[in-house]
């Protein structure tokens, strides 16, 4: 696995997650969506991709309306009815993490 000074993807990071949060806004406009990971941290290393956290009222509806935006459900993670983590189709190193709203993931996965 190889490391990137935050110099070298801070700032793509950022712009791709606004780029994100406001296509997961239009398509769920009551959502909570939150940059999350080393990328949102100043200064700190990384392997360079973006996390973005995205709370919903019922994850199970919220898939597809995700997967619509070009991503699919990962494998090999946890999966439960109130958490889902899905990872970009695209060339991009992109992870959403899906969490339902009063649910035991949600506090646990934005920090």
């Amino acid at each position: 696995m190889r490391f990137f000074p935050s110099e070298d993807y801070q700032i793509q990071c950022q712009k791709l997650f606004e780029v994100y949060q406001l296509a997961i806004q239009q398509q769920l406009p009551n959502t909570q969506i939150e940059h999350i990971g080393a990328s949102a941290i100043p200064n700190c290393i990384s392997k360079g991709d973006l996390d973005i956290y995205v709370a919903v009222d019922n994850v199970e509806q919220a898939i597809a309306t995700i997967e619509q935006l070009n991503f699919k459900i990962k494998q090999n993670t946890l999966r439960t009815p109130q958490l889902c983590m899905l990872e970009s189709q695209k060339s991009e190193d992109v992870a959403i993490q899906l969490v339902e709203k009063g649910s035991p993931f949600e506090d646990f996965l934005r920090f």
